[in-house]
């Protein structure tokens, strides 16, 4: 099963998340702004996470999302990491179902940076959705 972490972060803690994601997913977590995050080859799901910020989402992940290709991913699977608000989730799986991308129903959220018990969360998350 091929498959891809993609996130952004600004203050640390979705990378922490996506890195654990990636870790139980067997692959690297990369940021939407890196050079090498575009999907060059279809993948069976694409874990996608970001953060809300001034209540929507950060202009690199929103740009990343609106350019995905939908015949490149069979199933995306949301994660965020906030203060408070759970809100960029549903962000997140609007700008992929406007794209047509398919979006498991089941999402994985942590509050602040992620402690270890929360990124072992992230882990056993992961791998229930491949």
């Amino acid at each position: 099963m091929k498959t891809a972490v993609r996130y952004y972060s600004r203050s640390g803690n979705t990378k922490a998340l996506a890195e654990a994601i990636a870790r139980a997913a067997g692959t690297k977590a990369v940021s939407v702004d890196a050079e090498d995050s575009a999907l060059t080859e279809p993948v069976d799901v694409l874990f996608i996470g970001g953060a809300l910020y001034a209540y929507g989402l950060d202009k690199h992940l929103k740009t990343y999302l609106q350019s995905l290709d939908a015949g490149k991913v069979s199933k995306a699977v949301v994660f965020s990491t906030a203060w408070l608000s759970k809100h960029a989730l549903d962000l997140i799986r609007k700008e992929l179902e406007a794209k047509g991308i398919p979006v498991a129903s089941e999402t994985f959220f942590a509050k602040n940076m992620p402690d270890p018990d929360v990124l072992e969360q992230a882990e056993t998350f992961a791998r229930k959705q491949l």
